[in-house]
């Protein structure tokens, strides 16, 4: 350990020095920390190890040992206060030295150099974590077949980003023809999948879903309060469909009658029983009883 080696005669206290050396000294550079907490991981030290002995988080030492493993060229331009700390901080998204190197070549000269358009440039060949075709065969399945994942320690990155997209492609492909053959099962003529279809594709088309039809409801008596037909036309389709089987067997009978002046009430009676017949023939209640007795429903005689 370095000391001081002073006369014991002169004005100086040792403590003068102790303090100075403690509080005038020039703070350390942050990457020196970081090189420092690589040099503790090479000798063996784990995460949690190196945060104990240094009284600080394992995600501190995890960003640290993160920034200390980014482009030694790009280590030499922020030691000589060539970039910030948040621009370091964004080339940190990928582990490809070369394409760091690139994307600073590119932005070095520029104006537009915000950390967030560093983390979109190393980042515009991979496809988030939340694209439909990630959620549609999962983070998992794709880590599972070897595809490298890519995340963001300094702030959120929504799941991170899938580096290898051929091998996400590949994935889809294989769950939709799967998919596909499930469906066939079911008795469909045709199916056609894939990850995307054209702009107007579906245009026609409707969508089918099977289900159960419920049996048809039992047919009603007509409504007493339906107008009855009047003198000489026809029954409506719903008088003929609604009326009762004995009185439809009765109407060749009733249409071979002609219009008579006068009408014994007793045949009408014979003819139907619903309807209720006045007392003289002659008067136009009988003619009313008669068309009420020809359509199959009641009518109040005027």
């Amino acid at each position: 350990m370095p000391c001081v080696v002073r006369d014991p005669a002169t004005g100086i206290l040792g403590e003068d020095d102790s303090l100075a050396e403690n509080v005038q000294r020039e703070p350390l550079h942050p990457l020196d920390q970081f090189r420092a907490f690589v040099t503790q991981r090479e000798k063996g030290r784990t995460e949690e190890e190196i945060a104990a002995a240094f009284f600080t988080s394992v995600n501190v030492v995890k960003q640290r040992l993160r920034l200390a493993s980014i482009s030694p060229a790009l280590l030499d331009v922020y030691a000589d206060d060539g970039m910030s700390l948040e621009q370091l901080m964004a080339f940190t998204v990928t582990a490809d030295h070369g394409r760091q190197e690139q994307v600073w070549q590119a932005i070095s000269g520029s104006w537009q150099k915000e950390p967030y358009q560093i983390r979109r440039m190393l980042t515009e060949k991979t496809v988030r974590a939340s694209d439909r075709r990630v959620v549609f065969v999962g983070l998992d399945a794709y880590e599972a077949a070897g595809g490298v994942v890519l995340h963001d320690l300094f702030q959120s990155d929504d799941g991170g980003w899938l580096e290898d997209v051929a091998l996400l492609d590949g994935l889809v492909a294989g769950k939709l023809k799967a998919e596909a053959e499930t469906i066939a099962a079911e008795g469909w003529k045709w199916i056609e999948v894939a990850t995307d279809f054209p702009y107007g594709h579906t245009r026609g088309c409707a969508s089918w879903t099977a289900c159960k039809l419920a049996s048809p409801p039992k047919s009603k008596r007509p409504s007493r309060r339906s107008r009855p037909n009047l003198p000489g036309s026809k029954p409506s389709m719903t008088a003929r469909m609604s009326c009762p089987t004995r009185l439809t067997s009765d109407l060749p009978k009733l249409r071979r009658l002609s219009p008579p002046s006068t009408i014994d009430p007793s045949s009408i009676s014979r003819l139907t029983s619903p309807a209720r017949v006045c007392s003289s023939a002659s008067t136009p209640k009988a003619r009313c009883r008669s068309i009420a007795a020809t359509s199959g429903r009641r009518t109040k005689c005027p």
